[in-house]
């Protein structure tokens, strides 16, 4: 049975979308606790450097960004399926939506209105999400703003909601819970949770509350405590099962191909380092690189192509 590990914290909202996927699918897993700021001594040496969480471990493979995290599981797991008729790949765009503008209005507001917010935490997050020339006293001023853009953002949902209910279903993505629920469940969980005034303001979407109520019960499948000791020393006895692919149909922009040096980051302003590797894998929607290090040894590293950079470093 293939063991999956999941390296996160238990505040990170990104996060508890993919814990929702593995309650979704029943799986089992091995939660490993991160620090939620840098340096992770024990998790970095497999990502090469990737600093944003969640990282799933399978072996040797990591996969970093919860959008390729997902599309994995996805993959080995087919059933019950996370995209659903008749929207399929278009939820992916949604979910594109939800992770970008909405996200970004839903950070503002909740780090703008936080009370006795560590210092250290506070700057991180600030620059990871806004660029290092904003302060905590700029999101304050832009709060308000923000509000009126979740209410409009949520008002869609609860009419979809609303919309889903006439037709007999009970979620967005129909009659099963699927990749547009949990991706818009992140965004209400940590509003709900994390903002004072949250619970408040969710209040006035009555069909949202109750599919919120629906969606807590789904769980997180069975999860099991596991150390990041053990884990690094599981991915260096470990051999990455990667295969070598590529699209023959689409060429990246970029000029990478396959067993080129490239360096690979998030497409933001959040100052992330970048990851370099030789690749084995890439389409029109995935990039991995095979890369070695010291402690880790052999590792391949997997990136979604949407949201990332990747930079030729040599052919």
């Amino acid at each position: 049975m293939t063991h999956l590990i999941l390296h996160h914290y238990p505040q990170s909202p990104v996060t508890e979308k993919v814990r929702l996927a593995l309650g979704i699918k029943g799986l089992d897993w091995q939660s490993i606790e991160v620090p939620r700021i840098p340096p992770r001594p024990n998790l970095m040496p497999m990502t090469g450097g990737y600093r944003r969480t969640p990282v799933l471990q399978i072996g040797a493979d990591i996969y970093c960004d919860s959008q390729c995290i997902l599309a994995e599981l996805e993959r080995r797991f087919v059933n019950p399926a996370l995209l659903s008729a008749p929207l399929g790949q278009l939820e992916n765009g949604i979910c594109r939506w939800i992770d970008g503008a909405m996200f970004s209005s839903a950070t503002t507001v909740v780090l703008g209105a936080a009370k006795d917010l560590p210092a250290d935490f506070a700057a991180d997050r600030v620059r990871l999400y806004f660029g290092e020339n904003c302060k905590i006293e700029d999101l304050q001023r832009e709060s308000a703003h923000h509000v009126t853009q979740l209410n409009g953002q949520l008002t869609w949902i609860n009419d979809m909601l609303l919309n889903q209910a006439r037709a007999g279903n009970a979620y967005l993505s129909g009659q099963y819970p699927g990749l547009l629920d949990i991706t818009t469940y992140y965004i209400v969980w940590f509003l709900s949770g994390r903002w004072d005034g949250g619970r408040e303001f969710l209040s006035r979407f009555d069909a949202l509350i109750s599919w919120q109520e629906l969606m807590e019960t789904i769980g997180h499948g069975n999860p099991v405590e596991g150390s990041s000791a053990d884990a690094l020393q599981i991915a260096k006895d470990a051999i990455p099962i990667t295969p070598t692919l590529t699209d023959p149909v689409v060429k990246d922009a970029s000029g990478a191909s396959i067993g080129m040096e490239v360096a690979i980051q998030p497409d933001s302003i959040g100052g992330d380092p970048e990851v370099e590797g030789r690749v084995v894998q890439l389409n029109a929607s995935r990039i991995a690189i095979a890369r070695y290090d010291d402690i880790a040894g052999e590792i391949v590293v997997h990136f979604p192509r949407v949201g990332y950079r990747v930079r030729v470093l040599k052919k």
